[in-house]
């Protein structure tokens, strides 16, 4: 089969594609303003790659265009649509279907899906999901919103049958804390997939998620974004209790204690199993410092994680994680043994570069991060000042997903940086005062208009011994790299 794929540089369709291409089809597509990682996959999977959504394009004659969600019906102020090719596969009739459908349909089925789904965190407990299993011996397929450390790749189909492994049960464990190990493996194959609750497509405007059919659901956390598209908090829950519907009575849910939210969700009706994790009455629960703490379930110690990670959000990441990973039989010891070794995925916590400025002294270290949203801002910040102590932050962050851009969440951005010592904020395209928004951090923001002005700040502001935290769920104009050339310069 050959699949055209608008909009194939997000993190999704990109990881669809390399699937696609790993089963055997034939893969091209397009989108515009490509940016790393995804598009050195791809290329580096010998895809092909054409800049913009040209109706010129239908001379591929692909079986089936997988449409993206950047693809949108929207006319230009000239009355020209945006994406004419959509326009021209809509006037000739031919075959389309969205990203997730095709995904469902093609490499979902007959295996046990584990799907991880929450407002933050989605990425990096997927990969710590999968990586999991593979030291388990599982050969789990997976896709991943990012690409791990771990395995080099945001997406693959994973093992076939699964082997049998001297690291798992037999069955799933009936107490977490039992160790005993049998050497087979879970009957179905399995895959590990970010879960997103974002829409489907112009023409499914369903979550994501509930084309996927987990077996184990993991709700992470549950906050109120996407103002594009869900109107308040109440919407997005209800988007999670369809996911929720989807998982079968055998299946489990894994869910975060902490969240009033998903409480709500699961009131609405569950039938699964239910494991919770975080707060202290939960099944599973952390005793001791993010990098190094005790896993205890429903009190009694199982595990014991040391790893390279920080931050509390990480923390409860890594529970997530070992609780849906004991579901398919891997225990809580040897899955705090894997994450031992887990690499996070590029773009967290990102180490860009670390410059010794000429003047001496400590040197300064670049840091690129994906974090988006005010919380998820707040709790990147909170796990690097665990990391770095007293040492000066430089936040450096744009707000750009479209929530951000809509000023929903604008008033939390001072909560959202209040343990950062200097602010530094791309105001560029925002249609809100970005000054007055962070009026209340005082002289410890700046606010620049465009990426030129926005490195000058930092610039004159940087001490030897900083660390510079580049915030944004875009490419932000190379911004890492500018930083560090410029830091070598001075």
């Amino acid at each position: 089969m050959h699949i055209h794929i608008l909009g194939i540089c997000g993190t999704f369709m990109g990881g669809l594609a390399a699937l696609a291409r790993e089963a055997g089809h034939r893969v091209t597509g397009c989108d515009a303003g490509v940016y790393p990682p995804m598009s050195d996959q791809l290329r580096a999977l010998g895809i092909e790659l054409i800049e913009g959504f040209g109706a010129d394009q239908m001379a591929l004659r692909p079986d089936m265009f997988v449409i993206g969600n950047v693809v949108s019906r929207t006319r230009l102020s000239d009355g020209t649509p945006k994406f004419p090719l959509m326009e021209a596969i809509l006037d000739a009739g031919a075959p389309y279907t969205s990203g997730p459908q095709w995904l469902a349909e093609h490499v979902l089925q007959g295996r046990h899906v584990l799907a991880v789904a929450g407002t933050h965190g989605k990425t990096t407990t997927t990969a710590m999901l999968a990586w999991i299993l593979e030291s388990a011996g599982l050969q789990p397929g997976f896709l991943v919103g990012g690409v791990p450390m771990n395995f080099g790749i945001s997406a693959r189909l994973g093992g076939g049958a699964v082997a049998a492994s001297a690291q798992v049960k037999e069955e799933p464990a009936a107490r977490a804390g039992d160790t005993e190990q049998k050497a087979l493996a879970p009957h179905r194959p399995l895959f590990v997939i970010e879960a997103d609750e974002y829409d489907t497509a112009f023409f499914d405007k369903r979550s994501k998620f509930v084309h996927y059919r987990p077996r184990t659901a993991v709700l992470n956390n549950l906050e109120f974004d996407h103002a594009d598209i869900f109107d308040n908090l109440a919407a997005i829950e209800r988007q999670f209790h369809h996911l929720v519907r989807t998982v079968p009575g055998s299946g489990r849910v894994v869910v975060n204690g902490l969240e009033e939210s998903l409480t709500r969700v699961l009131h609405q009706g569950c039938w699964s199993e239910v494991r919770s994790f975080g707060a202290a009455v939960n099944d599973f629960t952390a005793v001791g410092e993010p990098h190094d703490f005790a896993v205890h379930y429903q009190g009694e110690p199982v595990a014991h994680v040391q790893w390279a990670l920080g931050g509390v959000h990480n923390q409860l990441n890594a529970l997530a994680a070992i609780a849906a990973a004991e579901h398919v039989g891997v225990s809580p010891a040897l899955a705090a043994k894997a994450l031992g070794t887990f690499e996070n995925v590029k773009r967290r916590m990102e180490v860009r570069g670390q410059v010794t400025l000429r003047a001496g002294g400590a040197p300064v270290t670049v840091y690129d991060d994906f974090a988006h949203h005010p919380t998820a801002i707040r709790t990147t910040v909170n796990g690097l000042r665990r990391k770095v102590g007293a040492a000066r932050i430089l936040a450096v962050f744009e707000p750009r997903s479209n929530t951000m851009k809509l000023g929903a969440m604008k008033a939390q951005l001072p909560w959202s940086l209040e343990e950062a010592d200097l602010a530094f904020c791309h105001s560029g395209g925002l249609g809100w005062d970005a000054t007055e928004a962070l009026t209340p951090l005082g002289p410890k923001a700046s606010v620049a208009d465009t990426i030129e002005q926005l490195t000058q700040q930092v610039m004159a502001q940087v001490r030897p011994g900083d660390h510079i935290l580049c915030m944004s769920n875009g490419g932000f104009g190379g911004i890492h790299a500018k930083l560090v050339t410029l830091l070598q310069k001075a």
